[in-house]
């Protein structure tokens, strides 16, 4: 390198301590610094590893390259920093204190410039790091250098994208649960501590919960183990006004840009960039529940609705009155929090329909401390805007319950099923400020009326907030409200579907006194379920659930219709469709032929002129059963698969363990008819069988995540034993049991079992994928695992120096590997071993010759 310019390598920081995880994200860059790219910039919040990624990136581009790199510390430059003070950090990266060029300018471009000998253009990189307090003056500088260094690729990392046009973002996501842990236990090692054992393990997982992934503050909760335990620190971390992550200081002094020392230091960096109305956004967004990075829990595939949408932080965050000295207008919420989103901090998660925005738990501490900060001695800032997302979480309810039943049904699910997080942080901050108990207990009993339980969360979750909603209003009244009565009536039902009938008989017991004064009905109002005495709908509902499951009673048909009734009467849509609901199953399980036929065909007659599709796919179910009661299972099994399919796309998992019982009565039925006409395909009954036995495993498994512990959704425990004593005839006890277990082993959140009865999956995919077999050896099997990859790739058309470059290795290692590769697998050319990759990773093949790098880079001995 001649005198004046620094080594292409001088610049690149010491390779971090225990670099861990970034797989995918390494190989995105790494695709891209081998392609076209020109500027790829890293964002993502604080402390996510944005810089220690790019180090890895570069570091494997120049081992595998030789491509001449320079950093860029941008973060020694005061905020707002003009683009001439950016191009001296650069001029200060590139040329060394020796230069003694005209010009500094032209020194950086003749560093960066590097041609072979045949004059073409080959690969520099500059790593820009953190340009968020600077972007007005690094734009320019990045515009100027990618237009006159025609070989040249910047890496940026910053909080938010530079802006130039031809930009590739990559966002640096937390860190995976495994990743989190990993770090974590390297870091409790340098302050002497080791983790050991499951119980430890396991506080350490909900530790970096609470840190979503963030290897910074990851670190730093690690090096707290040189001062307490490890449940002290978990305790520290409680998400609510005692957390006191924002104050630890015991974060690094040394080596260590002073904007990363400890939490707050790396939030208020952010901060300190927004303009005011952003900030106070900012605060008032805490008001809301904290959100998290839904990639990382795949143990639950339908939670992934997190955050509030838009229409909710405008009606809560905005100022309805102008005339303070930083008012939120409800038309600008939207631009500020673009912005939010932009400085990563605040996180969009955007899906095929919508998007929402939250505060990771950190953040939120941070913004809840500066909320405080806002309230004078007459407005305490939190109090009042807790008070108002209160109110706008019981306003949407009650107007979703007066639309239920209705094409708005599904829309309205989903925003209960996003709205949870938020409707659960309602409710508890109702419960626990007395005044606004009240509020509390209409959410609560809304949300059961609006069977959001079904979809999210649980119903014991939803009778607790209800009982507790309960305990904490009947103090305030002298006699109970007809809210109050609600409730109790909502507690006794739910009871009920949840096996606990002692409560559910006290509960209702308590329901009825407070609507009957004289004490000799009370004593009797159980003898004449043909009487009406006045109760109110949701009580009669309650009622007849007790005599359809407790007491298999056919009088709950009256009841039902009673309560179908009152609920019309009163233009409650919801009420009355779950009446009918409940009307059409206790008449197909418990009345004659006639009454199941012809209230299950009004009820669902009914519900699909009404539009509601959730509610019709319970509706077929119901209708499914009177066909294989009095009809056949052939007829039935359209209506019963329809709403199967359904019900998995919505993650109702209530009407999917329903719907699958039901499925596995008509199959029962259907054995015994074949056998009946005499019918010996010992095939197709072992098969149908076997859809019993995997079925009723399956549905265990669901029920018991439920919580579900026996069959109280309806008295159907007769016809589900039936089913089972004819599958076990078929196939034997020891084969049904083997079968049974497997369908209770698979995961009910791929729904593999239920796509049985679906019909979207053929149960010999299941017993073949889970049967045990030994696999023929093949030349593929003598590669080893890193062969393997490297056979893939050379597979899809990536040449050996775009492979060391993915792999962080160097090119003569990999032409190691790829020849290896040909002499196992005995072919001559790479385009021949396509032909021993096994069929499960084809596809994989296919993905990576669409990512292959297009543009080669020929390196020389590089030169100004």
């Amino acid at each position: 390198m001649p005198a004046g310019y620094r080594d292409g390598s001088a610049g690149l920081p010491a390779p971090a301590i225990g670099f861990v995880g970034r797989e995918r994200e390494l190989d995105r860059i790494g695709g891209l610094l081998l392609g076209p790219a020109r500027l790829v910039t890293l964002t993502g919040l604080g402390g996510i590893g944005k810089t220690t990624l790019a180090e890895e990136a570069v570091r494997r581009l120049r081992r595998a390259r030789r491509a001449p790199v320079f950093w860029v510390r941008l973060a020694r430059l005061a905020r707002d920093s003009e683009a001439a003070a950016v191009a001296e950090a650069v001029a200060g990266a590139v040329l060394s204190a020796g230069f003694g060029g005209p010009s500094e300018w032209d020194g950086v471009l003749a560093a960066l410039t590097i041609r072979d000998g045949a004059g073409r253009d080959l690969q520099s990189v500059l790593v820009l790091d953190n340009c968020e307090h600077v972007l007005a003056g690094v734009g320019p500088v990045i515009a100027r250098l990618l237009d006159e260094a025609p070989g040249l690729t910047i890496v940026a990392t910053s909080r938010e994208q530079i802006g130039w046009i031809d930009e590739y973002l990559v966002e640096v996501s937390p860190l995976s649960t495994d990743h989190s842990l990993e770090l974590f236990q390297q870091r409790a090692e340098m302050t002497g501590h080791s983790i050991t054992g499951p119980a430890q393990l396991e506080v350490v997982r909900r530790i970096c919960r609470h840190l979503h992934g963030n290897p910074l503050y990851i670190r730093l909760a690690a090096a707290r183990m040189f001062y307490e335990p490890l449940p002290m620190i978990l305790h520290q971390l409680s998400g609510d006004a005692d957390d006191t992550r924002i104050h630890w200081a015991h974060g690094p002094r040394v080596g260590i840009d002073k904007h990363h020392r400890t939490i707050s230091d790396v939030i208020g960096w952010s901060y300190e960039l927004c303009s005011e109305k952003e900030k106070l956004l900012f605060d008032r967004l805490s008001v809301f529940a904290p959100g998290y990075d839904p990639t990382l829990d795949t143990a639950d595939t339908a939670a992934t609705a997190v955050g509030a949408d838009l229409e909710a932080i405008e009606t809560v965050c905005s100022d309805d009155t102008p005339g303070c000295d930083v008012c939120l207008e409800r038309g600008e919420i939207r631009g500020l929090l673009d912005r939010l989103v932009a400085r990563s901090l605040v996180s969009a998660h955007i899906t095929a329909a919508s998007v929402r925005y939250s505060l990771l738990e950190s953040l939120r501490m941070f913004a809840r401390e500066r909320l405080v900060d806002r309230s004078t001695a007459e407005t305490d800032e939190p109090a009042r805007l807790a008070r108002r997302h209160q109110q706008y979480y019981r306003d949407k309810i009650a107007y979703a319950q007066t639309h239920w039943c209705s094409p708005a049904e599904q829309a309205l699910m989903d925003w209960a099923r996003g709205a949870w997080d938020n409707i659960q942080l309602a409710i508890e901050t109702c419960l626990n400020a007395p005044d606004e108990s009240e509020v509390g207990l209409e959410i609560a009993t809304g949300l059961i009326g609006l069977r959001t339980p079904f979809v999210a969360g649980s119903l014991s979750t939803a009778r607790r907030w209800d009982e507790r909603a309960l305990h904490r209003t009947l103090p305030r009244t002298k006699r109970p409200t007809g809210l109050q009565i609600t409730a109790m009536a909502q507690i006794a039902w739910i009871a009920l579907w949840e096996g606990r009938r002692d409560q559910a008989e006290r509960m209702l017991d308590q329901a009825v006194a407070a609507c009957i004064p004289e004490p000799d009905t009370r004593r009797r109002w159980r003898r004449d379920p043909d009487t009406d005495l006045g109760l109110p709908a949701i009580v009669e509902f309650a009622w007849g659930l007790e005599l359809m499951t407790v007491q298999a009673d056919p009088q709950a048909i009256t009841v039902f219709s009673r309560a179908r009734e009152k609920y019309r009467a009163q233009s409650d849509a919801g009420g009355e469709a779950l009446s009918s609901l409940f009307e059409a199953i206790a008449a197909v399980i418990l009345g004659s032929r006639r009454e199941a036929l012809e209230i299950a065909d009004r009820h669902l007659e009914h519900i699909t002129e009404a539009g509601a599709m959730w509610a019709k796919s319970w509706a077929e179910v119901v209708w499914a059963i009177a066909l294989i009661k009095y009809e056949s299972f052939t007829d039935a099994l359209p209506f019963v698969r329809r709403a199967l399919r359904y019900q998995i796309d919505v993650c109702d998992h209530w009407g999917v363990i329903f719907a699958a019982t039901v499925y596995v009565w008509g199959t029962a039925h259907l054995i015994a008819d074949l056998t009946s006409a005499g019918n010996t395909d010992k095939r197709r009954l072992t098969a149908l069988a076997s859809e019993i036995g995997l079925i009723v495993g399956g549905v265990a498994t669901l029920r018991a995540r439920l919580g579900v512990e026996n069959d109280g959704l309806i008295p159907a425990s007769d016809e589900t034993e039936s089913a089972i004593r004819i599958a076990s005839d078929l196939i034997g006890a020891k084969g049904f049991a083997a079968v049974q277990k497997r369908g209770s082993q698979l995961h009910p959140e791929r729904n593999e079992v239920l796509q049985v009865a679906a019909g979207t999956l053929p149960i010999e995919a299941i017993l073949s994928a889970h049967s045990a077999v030994t696999p023929t050896p093949s030349h593929w099997q003598t590669l080893t695992e890193t062969e393997q990859e490297v056979a893939i790739l050379a597979a899809a058309g990536w040449m050996n120096s775009a492979i060391a470059a993915r792999r962080g290795t160097s090119t003569r290692t990999v032409d190691a590997q790829a020849s290896s590769v040909l002499r196992k697998l005995a072919v001559a050319s790479r385009d021949d071993i396509i032909r021993f990759i096994p069929a499960d990773m084809i596809e994989r093949v296919k993905a990576e010759r669409a990512r292959r790098p297009r543009r080669p880079h020929k390196q020389s001995r590089p030169r100004p």
